[in-house]
């Protein structure tokens, strides 16, 4: 796996993607019942941070969000259905977990920690990133 390209970033919420789903999810989150750090890192209260969509332009491939209940099969498989979670899908195929629930945790709700910390979890896998032009 030594310099396999990274095509694609996928984060999961540990959320349901239906409009049941997230309605119960912001519902349990406001009374301190269900939490998600990715959610946190991405998320206010009911849109996607400004602070979010600019850190993430630092990125040289796209990141993808989905749901516990939508996410993609390899993914599911890859991160054992854990969420939240942040992988790489690699042009060989490979799914690498670049960010677990706890690893999320610690980047505390900032998007730039995320970003550190998926830019250092990818270099610590060996993976590498799409030169400019591919």
């Amino acid at each position: 796996m030594a310099d396999d390209v990274i095509t694609r970033l996928v984060g999961v919420y540990d959320a349901n993607g239906s409009v049941l789903g997230e309605l119960s999810y912001f519902l349990r989150a406001r009374i301190g019942r269900a939490h998600c750090a990715l959610c946190d890192i991405t998320h206010g209260r009911v849109r996607e941070r400004a602070d979010w969509r600019a850190s993430r332009r630092r990125l040289p491939v796209r990141i993808e969000t989905f749901h516990r209940d939508d996410q993609p099969d390899a993914v599911r498989v890859a991160s054992n259905s854990a969420a939240p979670v942040v992988v790489a899908e690699t042009a060989s195929g490979e799914v690498v977990v670049l960010a677990n629930d706890e690893e999320l945790e610690r980047c505390g709700g900032s998007p730039e920690r995320l970003i550190d910390h998926i830019e250092s979890a990818a270099r610590d896998r060996g993976l590498a990133w799409p030169s400019a032009g591919e």
